[in-house]
């Protein structure tokens, strides 16, 4: 199994291809592979046919795999695009920064517990509202819409008589 330098939350730039010089964020990597997904990088068309007649076929822009050999990591603290340097530090294997010196997976680290806040305060709230009883207001009556009586009068002026006819089929 590849070790990569590069792991899911990084923000990197792409130094060769169609993209070059795009920087993104890495939405996910795959070791096996050496291949990293990056957001708003080398979107792909994937055509898309429908498959029952409520389905809606089209096409769907995607983001499609690059080699990780093709990004470099972005130093939060410096700033610039930069190689990773491996360090031991309390017994914990560390990204370092090979310009700056700054540890990249503190930075990196330091992101998921904020998001994690704040996704339990968003459930939180939802969880309150939730539970809090909700007042309905009370609903008014509606009598049935009237008519007007212009519009009465019209529809019976128009409306036929039947006419009686004989067993022959002449009008009696």
């Amino acid at each position: 199994m590849n070790n990569l330098h590069v792991r899911k939350g990084d923000n990197v730039k792409v130094l060769t291809g169609k993209d070059k010089g795009k920087t993104g964020k890495v939405l996910a990597t795959d070791p096996k592979t050496s291949m990293v997904l990056v957001e708003g990088v080398n979107i792909a068309t994937h055509h898309i046919k429908p498959r029952s007649a409520t389905e809606q076929g089209g096409r769907k822009k995607v983001e499609a795999p690059i080699a990780a050999s093709n990004v470099q990591i972005i130093c939060p603290s410096c700033g610039q695009s930069v190689r990773v340097r491996h360090q031991e530090v309390d017994g914990k294997n560390v990204r370092i920064c090979a310009k700056c010196a700054a540890s990249l997976d503190v930075a990196v680290k330091a992101e998921k517990p904020d998001k994690k806040k704040k996704t339990e305060k968003k459930a939180k709230k939802a969880k309150d509202e939730s539970a809090a009883p909700v007042e309905e207001a009370p609903e008014k009556e509606k009598a049935p819409a009237k008519k007007p009586a212009a519009k009465k009068a019209k529809k019976a002026e128009t409306s036929e008589v039947p006419v009686e006819q004989g067993t022959d089929g002449k009008t009696e």
